[in-house]
This record gives C-alpha cells, structure tokens and sequence, in this order.
C-alpha cells in the first residue's frame, strides 16, 4: 500500500511541476497548443493518481466495509464513479 500511495504523491506532485510551468508558460505568451499538451498531461498525471487512490479504496476501505456489514461505502463508490465518469 506503500507503494501505492507514494505513486499517487510523485503524479501529484508531478502534475504540480507541471501547472507551474503551464503557468508560466501562459505568462510568457507561449503558443496556444503547446500550453494545451500541457494541459491535457497535467489532466493525465491527475487522473492516474486518481485511479491509484481509488484502487487502493476498493483494497482496502471497501474490502473492510464487506467484513463489517457495512455497506455504504458502496454507495460512495457508486457516487464518485458517477463523478469519474462525468454523469
């Protein structure tokens, strides 16, 4: 799990070298499409931490509901999924 979360941090904070840059890159008038690559790689590098934080969810939170009965975190799930997915 370790590992896991330390994959999530380093796109996290990858993504935040990158929105600096973005910015700057903005600042300094740069071309339009160069700054949307940009754009569209810090989006990429979120959404995979996001994919890391949710996986290691399912693993562990979810996993442990299922033993307690406790069943609502299903429906969290259900809830980002939705969001994840843009419904």
């Amino acid at each position: 799990m370790k590992k896991k979360r330390e994959a999530a941090v380093h796109s996290l904070k990858t993504a935040r070298g990158q929105i600096d840059g973005i910015l700057k890159m903005i600042e300094d008038d740069r071309y339009c499409i160069d700054i949307s690559n940009q754009i569209i790689s810090a989006q990429s590098l979120l959404k995979k931490a996001n994919l890391t934080i949710l996986k290691n969810h399912l693993n562990s939170c979810i996993k442990n509901s299922f033993k307690d009965d406790e069943y609502e975190k299903i429906e969290e799930m259900s809830k980002i999924i939705e969001r994840v997915i843009g419904k």
